[in-house]
Parts: C-alpha cells; structure tokens; sequence
C-alpha cells in the first residue's frame, strides 16, 4: 500500500516503464506515441475546423440576405423562394427575440407557428432548398417520408420518431434540437381517398398523430421499444436510484410538409370556375397550372383529402413551378450546383479530373427535360453518358477527361483514344481550354455577386482575390461559399502573422491587400504552410527591419507584394530615404 512519504511517479517515468514493458513483450512492434504540442508563437491554420469554437444559435438574417443565399444555388422558383425565406426569417428571428424578452409574448395564448406546405412536381428541388435553408440558418434539420408513418408506430414509423432524429442530428444537443426542421415529404399520399365511403383510418390517422407535435407537445426521448434506450436507462436507475425523464418540447420546432398533390389544381380550377373567374378549361399548360395552384386555399386541401385541424397547422402555402429546359441547363451551368460537382467526385476518387463543354450540358438538359422527372432527370442523363468512361478509365493511366460534345457523340471512338494515349496533347489542349472557360464564367459568376459575397464573408474581393477564387475553384471541388470561406480562412491567418510578429519582434508590419493576395496565391499554388510563410516573414525583414527602427526610431512598416519579391531591396530602400530625411 502506497503512503504519503512515497514520491508519486512521474508521467514520463510511467511512460518509460511502459514503453520498456511493451517492447520486452511485444519486441518493438507496439510503442507508445506521446501528443507533441505545437510552439503557441505559431500560428495555426485558421482553415482546420477543430481550431473553430462550437457555435451556439445566433439568428438574425433578414428575408433578403436569405433569398440572395438561395439565388445561388436554385434556379428560378422567385415565389416560392420569397414565401419560404420570409417565413422562416420570421419564425427564427421571433424565437430570438422572445428569448431576449420572454414578457414580450408570454401574454399571448395559442401563439400560431408558421409551419409550411410546399406544393410542387417531383424534381423541383424541394427537398434540397429546405436542406440550404437549415445549413444557412445553422439549426438541424431530418427529413421523413409521410408514407412511412402510422398513427401508432406499429405499423410503419413513429411520427415523433422524427422529433428523436432531430436530437441525435444535433449531436444530442437539447437546446439546439428545440429549433430545428422537421421536413416531410410526399404528405399528399396521406390524404384520405374522396372517392372512399366512410373515413380513411389509416391516413387520416397519420394526420392526427402529426397534430401536437406540429403545434406544442412534449416528446418522450426515450423509445420503449428500444432495447439500448431500456438498458441504459436500467443501468441510470441502478446507479442513481431515480427514474429520469427526457423530453424535448416541439414549440419551436418548424414543421414543413411538401408534395406534388397531383390532382390539386383540378380542385382549384373547379371552384375558380364556379365563381365565374373563368379558368375553365382542361390544365394542359404547366404555367396554367402553376398559376392556378398558387391560388390553393384551406378549402381546397380539405377537399383535397386533409382533415381541416391539419390544414389549420399550415397556414403557410409556397408553390414550385416545373422547370423547362433552360432552367436544366442553368442548374447544370451554376457553379454550386451537386450533380456536376458529384461527378467531379466520382472520377477524382481515382484521380482524374473531368471537365464540360457548355454544348455538352445542354444535351444533357434537353435529355433530362425529355424524361419529365424534373432536375432527378439530370442525374440519370449524366450517368448514362459517362457510365463507360468511369468504368474503364480507372483502370488507365488517364488522368484528365475533357468532355466534349464529340465525346458525347462518339463515346467508343474517344474512350479508345483516350485509353491508347492519355499524354496526348491534343486532349491536354481541350481540357486546358476548357478549364479556361470555367475559370473565366466563374470569374464573371463572383464578380456579379461580389456585393452580396463581400458583405457575407466579410472578404474584399479585389480583382486579384477573384482571380484566386476562380483558379481555386477549377482545382479544387468545391461550390463558391466553400471557396471564399477557403480563401477568407488564408487572409485571416495571414493577417494575425502581424500579431505574430510585433509579439515576437516587437516591429509593428501592417500588409498591404496586394501583398496578402500574393500570400494567400502562394498557399492556393503550393504545399507551403502559413508556418513556413511566417518563418520566410521572419527571416527576410526582422533584422533589416531592426536596423531601420535603430536608425529612424519608425516601428510601423507597410509590406507591399513587391517588399516580399524583393526584401533587401525594400529595405535598402528604407534606409536610403532615412538618410536623404536627415538634416
């Protein structure tokens, strides 16, 4: 038994004597790896995300910073954009602001939520501007299927199921599960059938079992069902003797339902007609009956096979339009969009690199269109065309892959050429020309937006810093927003290597925006490190900086991007323009 007067062993003695164990044991194939700490004089890359504190909720963006977000990555649908932005914008901004001031609405009784229904074709991208929304905004979000769900649970899923998704979406994280989204989708499927006689036990059912938690309920977080939830639950009351109770309340959850309702506007046009409006005939055109859905009232949906306290618990409507052809090609052509930028995936997971001609996508659009499946149409006619490439060049040695509408047009003859001599220069010739006109459109793309980006990454966007953008973005795959906050995290590390020096050469160096775009293109064009930059800073200006300071008693000196070409010659420069100041 070990007493008071024994010596408590050091650490790195245990470590020693282990380390000692383990090679007797194991003969040096098992050894022990110590942490090493990095020098706290150094500074870290600002783009690694372990360096970033867990955020907590912080709201308080406006309906039009919302819809310029969503403008970058969805292709028309204005309306539906404005509705949901709005809404949501006020739903998040009024729990913070009740949070801040909880007299402000607690004289209210059976405050109303704004929980949405979206009503569009399949492939409108419904689905993927609510996901935006939620990662815009910063909360969790889970999507359910409503045709999944029963009344009970025994059947299909548990609704509240999805009230437990959300938690373990926030990492088990109570206070931001509370304002999470909660998406269903295909809700029209658990419309009752108006052609029934009697109720619809199994849908309507869905319908009601979906009524407190859209409004206010408390959900138990632990599932009776479960077999770990009861044994750890078991092994808590074992060690604490209490039974605890793990709720989380729906209050500001935010409900949003979507569907295709595909016989709504029949509906619609029925009771536009009989109060003389004159709709009147057959809905054949797509723009007719996008106008007429955009007209749905509470009636309408209660007609349309939903009990009317369901209704009631969406009082918010937004309607997608159908996208035509060109709407295809745009969402093909934006720069942030996942169907290009997951087949750049696909073929760079065996290190090639792929690029499209414009022609090329509008074939794919009008192929897509063909199939009336909306944008889901995209990602069936781009595999189609490419499925040989992937298949057989991985096994070459190709490491480039210009697509082209020859290409398209001839996939054997190409796929043979390219296989036989993948350093030919001709397809070298077309890939750089290509990755030329991508360069130059997004160029033009963050120039266009350069307002709305500027302000929302707090980044000035100098012609030389787009330059970068858009040669970062050809290299590497990424959507816009991941290329700025890439480029942000350079400029704000470079900027702290002042700080970095003043504290440990006591010279104050402020960096011009030329020389910081010169740093931020040598950490985008090479394998330097921001610690080898401030280790170049240091070597080239410390004491030719200390020798001016001794000779004028100036301590603050602007670096331009011609001191870091030429630093001897920067602070030659120094000195000479102090004697010359002399008298």
């Amino acid at each position: 038994m070990q007493t008071h007067n024994e010596k408590i062993p050091d650490p790195k003695e245990i470590e020693k004597e282990i380390s000692e164990f383990l090679s007797k044991k194991f003969g040096g194939e098992v050894k022990i790896v110590s942490p090493v700490s990095l020098p706290e004089t150094c500074p870290q890359d600002a783009s690694n995300p372990a360096n970033d504190p867990k955020r907590g909720i912080s709201f308080d963006l406006k309906p039009e910073e919302l819809i310029a977000y969503l403008d970058q990555y969805i292709v028309r649908q204005d309306s539906a954009k404005a509705v949901l932005a709005t809404k949501i914008c006020t739903h998040f901004n009024r729990i913070r602001r009740s949070e801040s001031d909880p007299d402000a609405e607690n004289h209210l009784v059976g405050s109303i939520k704004n929980n949405i229904l979206i009503i569009g074709p399949t492939g409108v991208g419904k689905t993927y501007m609510i996901r935006l929304i939620a990662r815009k905004i910063g909360v969790p979000f889970v999507k359910g299927d409503a045709t999944k769900f029963s009344e009970t649970g025994y059947v299909g899923g548990d609704v509240e199921d999805l009230v437990r998704d959300l938690v373990r979406e926030a990492d088990d994280d109570m206070k931001l599960a509370r304002y999470g989204i909660i998406y269903i989708d295909e809700i029209d499927k658990i419309a009752s059938s108006r052609n029934l006689i009697g109720a619809d036990i199994s849908r309507t059912g869905v319908q009601r079992a979906l009524l407190k938690p859209m409004e206010e309920t408390e959900v138990e977080l632990k599932v009776p069902h479960d077999p770990i939830s009861m044994i750890q639950e078991i092994d808590r009351f074992r060690k604490t003797g209490k039974r605890e109770t793990h709720t989380l309340n729906t209050k500001n959850i935010l409900f949003i339902m979507s569907g295709a309702f595909a016989d709504l506007a029949e509906i619609i046009d029925k009771r536009l007609t009989s109060q003389g409006i004159g709709f009147g005939a057959r809905l054949k055109d797509a723009k007719k009956r996008t106008d007429i859905l955009k007209q749905v009232r509470s009636e309408d949906l209660i007609g349309f096979g939903f009990e009317s306290e369901f209704v009631g618990r969406l009082p918010v409507h937004a309607v997608l339009e159908e996208l035509t052809e060109s709407d295809l090609f745009q969402i093909l052509k934006n720069p942030n969009n996942p169907v290009i930028l997951g087949k750049k995936l696909d073929f760079a997971a065996y290190g090639i690199r792929i690029k499209f001609e414009d022609k090329v996508l509008r074939m794919l659009a009008r192929q897509a269109y063909q199939e009336h499946t909306g944008a889901r149409g995209l990602v069936s006619a781009i595999e189609r065309a490419l499925l040989p490439f992937e298949k057989s060049l991985p096994s070459s040695k190709a490491t480039r892959l210009p697509v082209t509408e020859a290409l398209l047009r001839f996939p054997e003859k190409h796929l043979e050429e390219i296989i036989a001599t993948p350093d030919n220069p001709a397809l070298h010739e077309t890939f750089e020309r290509l990755m030329r006109d991508e360069k130059a459109f997004i160029k033009a793309h963050v120039a266009a937006n350069k307002k709305n980006l500027t302000e929302k990454h707090n980044l000035t966007l100098t012609p030389s810093r787009i330059d970068i953008v858009s040669d970062f973005y050809c290299h590497h795959i990424m959507d816009t927003e991941q290329v700025i906050r890439k480029i942000k995290s350079y400029s704000d590390a470079i900027k702290k290597l002042e700080l970095f020096f003043y504290k440990s050469h006591d010279i104050n160096i402020v960096m011009e925006e030329e020389a910081i775009d010169y740093l931020i293109d040598q950490l985008v064009r090479s394998d330097i490190t921001i610690e080898s930059l401030y280790k170049k800073l240091s070597l080239d200006f410390e004491y030719g900086l200390k020798l001016v300071r001794e000779k004028t008693g100036r301590n603050r000196f602007f670096i331009t991007r011609k001191a870091l070409l030429s630093p001897d010659e920067f602070i030659g420069n120094l000195l000479k323009n102090s004697l010359k100041t002399k008298p």
